[in-house]
């Protein structure tokens, strides 16, 4: 096996955990809270998000390690592929960081940034169902377009490792 064939193997170990994170969220965690009430739903997801967000090392290797493997992999590949496999290569790292990395960073991060802020002792009934509608919808919404994404850049590296 080349060095290619190792770096695209680590990639793609990498990106299932990570297309697999995502999947988890959007099957079961995400619909196991939805049948929490509003301040309940909200508390629960700033306990699993403060996880995440305290550094959690295997988490941060793995959601680091996912993008950071494939892009060196695309890199690598342009070098020493060409055709339909560097093709395949430097489009899943193009979504990889455009469909999955960026809606993460823009607009997932800063929901759970949102509800993190949340004093929820301090919320009435009314301002907790308005702060979930505020968040849940959107979340979820782009959370399933990340699972979609990744589950798609999965395939590809799949079917990529299986050509070589």
């Amino acid at each position: 096996m080349n060095t290619f064939a190792w770096v695209l193997l680590v990639a793609t170990f990498l990106h299932s955990l990570m297309a697999g994170f995502l999947f988890a969220f959007a099957v079961v965690v995400m619909p196991g809270l939805r049948l929490l009430e509003d301040r309940e739903f909200l508390r629960s997801f700033q306990v699993t998000d403060r996880v995440i967000q305290n550094n959690q090392p295997l988490f941060m290797a793995m959601w680091l390690g996912s993008t950071l493997s494939l892009i060196i992999a695309a890199v690598v590949a342009v070098v020493q592929l060409d055709g339909i496999d560097r093709a395949l290569v430097v489009s899943a790292a193009l979504a990889s960081v455009l469909l999955v990395q960026v809606p993460t960073i823009t607009i997932n991060i800063p929901l759970n940034n949102t509800v993190q802020a949340l004093d929820l002792d301090a919320l009435d009934s009314a301002a907790a169902e308005k702060a979930r509608e505020e968040f849940e919808p959107k979340w979820n919404r782009w959370n399933v377009i990340r699972t979609i994404v990744a589950s798609a850049i999965l395939a590809v590296l799949l079917v990529t490792l299986g050509r070589l």
